[in-house]
């Protein structure tokens, strides 16, 4: 599975990244997360308002700052 994060740095983008991170090691799943931070790239997502994830090339969230459990939702 590949997790992208995409944001440009700030700080939201930073823990967005972690609690990805966090989410998907508690669920013991086989991961890469991927941080994308050319705005070029982030706007081939159709993404205009970042932090925004991405599980396996599709966008599931868009300008917010989920916690550990909404993206274990989203990874289910």
């Amino acid at each position: 599975m590949k997790i992208q994060v995409l944001g440009t740095g700030c700080p939201k983008c930073k823990t967005l990244a972690e609690n990805a991170d966090k989410a998907a090691r508690e669920m013991g799943l086989d991961f890469e997360i991927e941080k994308v931070t050319d705005i070029n790239r982030i706007m081939s997502f159709g993404v205009l308002m970042t932090p925004a994830l991405a599980v396996d090339g599709k966008v599931k969230s868009v300008g917010k700052l989920l916690s550990p459990d909404d993206i274990k939702k989203l990874l289910a």
